[in-house]
């Protein structure tokens, strides 16, 4: 799937962060959410999974656009 294919639901590429190099959340056209941010090594998840960890703000944010 291409970035392109998704919308993106949080950060605006001001501030510390590029355009594209922050922790965010999208939501794909099946309403699922594609999540971006540091990887977490916190356990090992089974082939095909990652961890990654953003911050509460950016769910926060996330949430708000969504109107929730």
């Amino acid at each position: 799937m291409a970035r392109e294919e998704l919308t993106r639901l949080t950060g605006n590429g001001s501030g510390n962060c590029g355009k594209d190099d922050c922790p965010n959340v999208y939501r794909n056209a099946a309403g699922s959410f594609v999540v971006q941010g540091a990887v977490s090594h916190a356990f090992t998840t089974p082939d095909g999974e990652a961890l990654v960890e953003i911050p509460e703000a950016i769910l926060r944010e996330a949430i708000r656009v969504l109107g929730w």
